[in-house]
Parts: structure tokens; C-alpha cells; sequence
């Protein structure tokens, strides 16, 4: 157990919630290098956890037709078309055949850059921090999942998470995002997304090896020649102590959708207790010195009048 709950390197979170003898934690790797944006993955998500329709309307900006996480979306599939600027560094990959001048007569490089994006299950999850009811809770796998049956819809979860996921559903109120598909873990099968993505770009099992297995696919990129592959939420030093959902990028995170820098929301609530609980006492302080002041200068008028006497 970490010296500080709320932040910080958490080695074993399903452990400090309580499970004995957990099993090792598990998560996702997405590696977007092998994305081919055929949307299965959102499709098995639907089918297997029996989540509502939630449009066909295409943004106008791209294939995308889902937009994001949301409450009916727990898997989202991200297309980002890129006209790669000259800018030197800039990873060219062969994505997408295009002509070499394009229709307003200007260069027509183009790639495309897929990603499932999916709840990071972060070691330190700030929705399930300030849920009141235990609706969210953490699995003996170290994941996060809600309880929509005990979710009373107050929302404070939304804005906790930093990375946008939660949302409550307009219908009820109340609150989904993905749970790893846990009635399949418990049953040792694999999140529905990773059984049914083609091209193994989500893979699914311990933290441990996946991470093993992102750094050595990273080495294989860069040697290759990708040298803007990198790894996203893989860090248990950084701002949510490491992501139970990790990334394989080609570009900066923004490009994809994702906060640079994700900081769990209740990270300083330690710190601001202590400030409020110091406020507090200072104006217990200062009552109780109106009250005795007064008190102790009529005590001292008194025994002043005797004394004279």
C-alpha cells in the first residue's frame, strides 16, 4: 500500500480494495500501429454487453459515425486522416494510397490514424473516488466497473474522470462505461473488443506482459523507421499511477483525442482537507477568543473593584 491513496506508484491496487489473493491484473494493450478501423470491436462491445443503438450520423470529418465514449459507446474507434505537414520528424507511414497532387492542386500525401479508444481502468480512478453509493467499484482484477443497478445518477463521477470516459445516460441518468467485459473475465474468457479484433490490435491479459510486449513492439518500430511510436498510460509514475488500458501511439496524444498529460482529479483532496481542517480551527479560535476576551476583561473589572475597596 502506497503512503498516499489518491496518487502516486500503486502496485497492487486490487489488493488494497480489499480482494485477497487476487489474481494479476489485467488490462488492454491497443496497439493503433495494426488498427484497420473496421469497427469490430465496437460492434462485439454492443452485442455483448447489450448496450442501446446510439446513431449512424456520420461527423461530416471523417468515417467516424460514434464520435466518442460515451454511455451507449464504450468502445470508440477513432479515425484521424492526417495531411502530414514538411515539418521534419513527421512519421510518413503507407496508410493511404493517394495521388501525389491532389484536387486543389496541392500535395496529397495522406495517412490515416485508427484507434480504439476504451476506459483507461487508471490505478487511481478519481469516479470511483467520489462515488457515494459503492456503485463503482474495483474487481478483484484491478479493474473498474460500474454498478447500474446501485448508480443513483448524481454524476459526480463525469467530471472526475479525466479522460472523458464516464457519462450518464440521457434516458435514466444514470452513469456507464466499459467494465472489460467483467462477467467474462470471471468466467476466464477474454473482453468481447479483444476476441473479436481482427488484427489482435487489442490485446488483452496481465499488465506485466503486456508491457512487456508494448516495449519490445515500440523497439520494433523504431527500428523500422516509426520513430514517433510511443507508449501512453503505461507510466505507473504518471499523473493516474499507469492506465489498466494502454496505448501504442504514432503520433502526440492530442492527435488522437487524449489529455498529454491525464492528473487524477482528487490527487490534491488530501492537501485541501488539511487547508480546510487549519481554516476551521482558526475561526474555532477566533470565536472562542470573542467570547473569552470580553469574559476575562469583566473578571478583571471585578476583582480591580474589590481589590480598591
Amino acid at each position: 500500500m502506497t503512503d498516499h491513496l489518491l496518487s502516486g506508484v500503486e502496485p497492487d491496487p486490487a489488493g488494497d480494495a480489499g480482494h485477497l489473493d487476487a489474481p494479476p491484473r489485467t488490462g488492454f494493450f491497443t496497439d493503433t500501429s495494426v488498427c484497420i478501423g473496421c469497427k469490430a470491436c465496437e460492434v462485439a462491445c454492443k452485442e455483448w454487453n447489450a448496450i442501446p443503438e446510439d446513431g449512424l450520423s456520420l461527423t461530416g470529418m471523417s468515417y467516424d459515425n460514434t464520435q466518442g465514449l460515451g454511455a451507449s459507446t464504450w468502445r470508440h474507434v477513432a479515425f484521424i486522416e492526417q495531411s502530414p505537414p514538411t515539418a521534419e520528424g513527421r512519421t510518413e507511414l503507407p496508410l493511404a494510397d493517394a495521388p501525389e497532387t491532389g484536387s486543389d492542386g496541392q500535395g496529397g500525401d495522406l495517412r490515416w490514424l485508427m484507434a480504439s479508444d476504451v476506459c483507461k481502468h487508471c490505478t487511481h480512478a478519481a469516479c470511483l473516488d467520489v462515488c457515494p453509493t459503492g456503485s463503482l467499484f474495483r474487481t478483484e482484477f484491478g479493474t473498474v466497473v460500474v454498478q447500474e443497478d446501485i448508480c443513483n445518477g448524481c454524476g459526480y463521477c463525469v467530471p472526475a474522470c479525466p479522460y472523458g470516459v464516464i457519462e450518464q445516460r440521457p434516458s435514466d441518468g444514470r452513469a456507464f462505461k466499459c467494465t472489460m467485459c467483467y462477467d467474462r473475465l470471471g468466467a476466464g474468457q477474454e473482453p468481447a473488443c479483444a476476441k473479436a479484433c481482427p488484427t489482435e490490435s487489442i490485446q488483452f491479459g496481465p499488465l506485466d506482459e503486456l508491457r512487456e510486449r508494448a516495449a519490445l513492439r515500440v523497439d520494433q518500430l523504431h527500428a523500422a523507421g516509426v520513430t514517433d511510436a510511443r507508449l501512453y498510460g503505461h507510466e505507473p509514475t504518471d499523473g493516474v499511477g499507469g492506465d489498466g488500458a494502454f496505448f501504442l501511439l504514432l503520433d502526440e496524444p492530442e492527435v488522437y483525442g487524449l489529455p498529454p498529460d491525464p492528473v487524477v482529479t482528487t490527487r490534491d483532496l488530501p492537501a485541501m482537507w488539511k487547508h480546510a481542517g487549519g481554516a476551521a480551527l482558526s475561526l474555532l479560535g477566533g470565536a472562542a477568543l470573542s467570547f473569552a476576551v470580553p469574559a476575562l476583561k469583566h473578571l478583571a473589572r471585578n476583582t480591580g473593584r474589590k481589590g480598591w475597596r
